[in-house]
């Protein structure tokens, strides 16, 4: 016999193909990045064998909103995504993110949501995505973001832009685009998107539908009870007769109750917006401290600036008396805000005590008042501090299960990799899905669509979320016996069970739970146009 050497064969497993067809008992075949035979397969010597049985065989999952822009590089970082089954990961988030640009503003502005990358000093989306080729062993997409693309135009600059910033943006959208963005992305709670209106949005839009690519948003607004609104801006720019002709629509992150996101969502697509969305299986979000509760005028100021402002007498007095009692009519948090934020991440080493604390707890340990203990906390990290943010409502888990059922979700995490005290998403968000959903929300066979074809469908990810023959070998190997999230609150950082061997563009990267060494993940970008007929 000759030998095979760049043969894997999984075998024995059950196959869930993505399709939403029914699972079955089959072996699979990987030769070097691609699926080969799937069925019976005959072993030759020097095959690489799996030994599947009592296992499921899945595509692997793309987790459609990760800040692991740059914390993809970091070995704790990829097995805590690979023991989820994660097999790539779509960055540039919520309209900030490296490129385009040198990448030193949204590194300081995101330093305590996507940190810093490590090789990353400009050249645009086209050398961003190549920092990622055979560099880590998971696949990172990207989205073009609009608030990195207004900062390299307009700067903090407020109010409308002109149509010669409308015209260079667009450009840098375009460009991004050519060099294989999956689509554009907005964060309208976050600078300098705050101070975009609707009409410049739907111009950003123009070059994202001319390619068929996909524009996701965090909408404007917080979300919950907010969402109504946020929901009116979305269709604005996505129903079709708009001044951009229409554009496909991803809802980054959805917080609502499921009865009023089922019927804000009907009644979109009754108006003819083509939309999809992403939600984690959790109620807590997680932010920067200073977005949650400071004036936005804030985050558009330089940091030496702010922390000058917050250190003042003056200042401090007119924020208690003023601002502070705003924060606690945001419907995201309310009057018990100080109880609802806890820390996550301050980079202040004689801080080092805060992250897993509330506000309130933090204030107490320090014998002052909520609002300076909040406003010393920034200066000490000047700014770059995230919390994990509990809300006022509390879903239940039929209440998130419902949702999860929904034709237009996808799976994401929003996972954050910074801090000591992290959310656990980053570390169990897909792994909850199927060990705490599965059977609830959606069979195996729905699973796979839903965190894997559907996805790719919508972010234009040809050839990579269905197990069929020639398509790319990113393929998770899962035990439904035993597959669970293993991080909490209290201990964020622990990796799912369940999941112990992962094959990214046909190298095993993941092997017994352990990662291989192998770096065989990409920067993908998008396919000419978005694929068709996954379910």
């Amino acid at each position: 016999m000759t030998p095979h050497p760049d043969r894997t064969v999984l075998r024995g497993g059950t196959v869930i193909d993505g399709t939403g067809a029914v699972g079955r008992r089959a072996d699979l075949e990987i030769v070097d990045d691609r699926i080969g035979r799937i069925g019976e397969v005959d072993a030759r010597d020097g095959d690489a064998v799996v030994d599947c049985a009592r296992r499921l065989v899945m595509p692997g999952f793309i987790d459609a909103h990760s800040h692991a822009d740059g914390a993809v590089f970091d070995a704790d970082v990829q097995l805590a995504l690979l023991r989820q089954g994660i097999t790539t990961v779509i960055g540039g988030q919520d309209g900030v993110s490296y490129a385009p640009g040198d990448g030193v503003w949204a590194s300081r502005y995101f330093a305590a949501i996507n940190g810093p990358h490590p090789t990353y000093t400009g050249g645009g989306v086209a050398e961003l995505l190549r920092t990622y080729d055979e560099t880590t062993p998971v696949n990172v997409g990207y989205l073009v973001p609009a608030g990195t693309v207004r900062h390299e135009v307009m700067g903090m600059q407020l109010g409308r832009a002109d149509a010669a910033q409308l015209a260079r943006m667009q450009r840098l959208v375009a460009e991004g685009l050519e060099a294989g963005a999956l689509g554009l992305s907005t964060g309208l709670d976050y600078v300098p998107g705050i101070f975009a209106d609707t009409e410049e949005l739907a111009h950003l839009c123009a070059p994202v539908a001319a390619a068929g690519a996909l524009y996701a948003t965090h909408m404007r607004g917080g979300y919950e009870t907010n969402t109504a609104a946020g929901l009116r801006e979305v269709v604005a720019i996505c129903a079709p007769g708009k001044p951009h002709g229409g554009v496909r629509g991803h809802i980054s992150h959805l917080h609502v109750d499921a009865a009023d996101a089922e019927r804000l969502l009907t009644e979109a697509a009754a108006s003819g917006a083509d939309l999809s969305f992403d939600m984690y299986p959790y109620t807590r979000g997680c932010t920067l401290v200073s977005m949650a509760v400071l004036p936005p005028e804030y985050s558009a100021l330089d940091v030496d600036t702010a922390l000058a402002r917050l250190a003042d007498p003056a200042e401090r007095a007119r924020l208690r008396a003023e601002w502070f009692p705003t924060v606690a009519d945001k419907p995201s948090l309310g009057p018990g805000w100080p109880s609802m934020i806890r820390v996550g991440h301050t980079p202040a080493a004689d801080w080092a005590w805060a992250p897993g604390l509330t506000l309130h707890e933090i204030a107490g340990r320090r014998g002052t008042s909520v609002e300076d203990a909040t406003l010393d906390l920034l200066i000490a990290g000047r700014l770059e501090v995230n919390a994990v943010m509990a809300v006022s409502d509390e879903r239940p888990i039929d209440n998130l299960a419902r949702l999860f059922a929904h034709p237009a979700h996808t799976g994401g995490s929003d996972g954050i990799f910074v801090g000591a005290v992290p959310h656990p998403r980053a570390w169990g968000a897909f792994a909850r899905f199927l060990g705490t959903y599965v059977g609830r929300s959606f069979s195996w066979e729905q699973a796979a669509v839903h965190l894997s074809s559907r996805t790719a469908d919508r972010f234009g990810l040809a050839d990579r979320s269905i197990l069929r023959t020639g398509a790319v070998a990113d393929v998770a190997v899962i035990d439904p016996a035993t597959v669970t999230d293993a991080a909490g609150y209290e201990s964020p950082r622990r990796p799912a069970d369940g999941i112990d061997d992962v094959f990214v563009n046909g190298g095993h990267v993941l092997r017994g739970g352990a990662l291989t060494g192998v770096v065989t993940g990409r920067g993908l970008r998008r396919s000419p146009s978005p694929s068709k007929g996954n379910p």
